[in-house]
């Protein structure tokens, strides 16, 4: 039987660009450089999107470790994309607004070879959520109220 978890986040625009997230006891904030209007008073969303990668990349890395008794000291991860904004500032409508492809490089401190790091690093993208919404392309339905 399934363990369905249930997970939902709301966000508040205001004025600008800032947009404000009461998540549990933390508040985040989402806004654009200077340069593009906004206040720089957090990371874009496109930074957080990677972010999301990486911290689940690491937060799978921990579980899996502890189950297969691995003494994972640290990993580094590193999460890269390159994206053509013309598509997203609506000046080519013909641009993809999303990255051409995206890039997680993880450096462990694990008693591991190469072929071990490489396996378990695998096993971990194959086990993470936000990888698997990315890899399988997850639905995505839009409700205006």
């Amino acid at each position: 039987m399934a363990t369905v978890k249930h997970v939902a986040v709301e966000a508040h625009l205001g004025e600008r660009f800032k947009i404000e997230s009461t998540i549990g006891s933390h508040t985040l904030i989402v806004d654009q450089p200077k340069t593009a209007g906004g206040e720089d008073a957090g990371p874009t969303p496109l930074e957080y999107f990677l972010l999301s990668l990486a911290g689940c990349i690491g937060t799978i890395a921990r579980i899996a470790a502890k189950q297969k008794r691995i003494t994972l000291r640290s990993m580094d991860v590193r999460v890269e994309g390159d994206l053509d904004v013309e598509g997203l500032l609506g000046r080519n409508p013909e641009a993809p607004v999303g990255f051409s492809g995206i890039t997680v490089t993880v450096k462990m401190d694990a008693d591991m070879s190469r072929e071990e790091k490489e396996a378990f690093a695998h096993e971990v993208d194959r086990r993470c959520p936000v990888s698997a919404n990315i890899h399988d392309a997850t639905p995505v339905k839009l409700v205006v109220e």
